[in-house]
């Protein structure tokens, strides 16, 4: 079996600029590049007539986050709980989840404030502006 090594987890977004804004104030992430991709290869490997993208690399911790921007673009979809079949998220770690919380802007709306659950992990919950689910952890 060939070995697999994680290299980015993706995000659809609906404007590119107002996500890595979002991803850089709220969560400290910094763009490692940007690119953007068109063309026959490209719309057939992600199954979009006509399909071209803008990209942004975050880097997290040692692991990319991937936004992108389509051409074009598909309908939004309607706001996923997270204990819906194929719901997702994505999940940070941080040393003072306390800390975190308190530097949150005033205007981001949080799910609830951190909660420690049983496990003994601190856990805190909230969207980015298209509604993905963002899990900010503390164990």
């Amino acid at each position: 079996m060939v070995s697999l090594r994680t290299h980015h987890v993706g995000i659809t977004v609906s404007d590119l600029e107002r996500a890595v804004d979002f991803y850089g104030d709220v969560l400290g992430l910094s763009v490692e590049s940007r690119f953007s991709v068109s063309g026959d290869a490209f719309a057939t490997g992600v199954g979009v007539d006509g399909a071209s993208a803008r990209f942004a690399h975050l880097e997290a911790g040692g692991a990319l986050v991937e936004l992108v921007e389509y051409e074009p673009a598909g309908t939004a979809r309607s706001s996923a709980t997270i204990n819906q079949p194929g719901s997702t998220h994505l999940g940070f770690l941080v040393d003072d989840i306390a800390r975190f919380y308190a530097d949150l802007p005033e205007s981001l709306e949080t799910i609830s404030e951190p909660q420690t659950t049983e496990s003994g992990s601190t856990i805190l919950f909230f969207t980015d502006p298209d509604g993905t689910l963002i899990e900010v952890l503390e164990r």
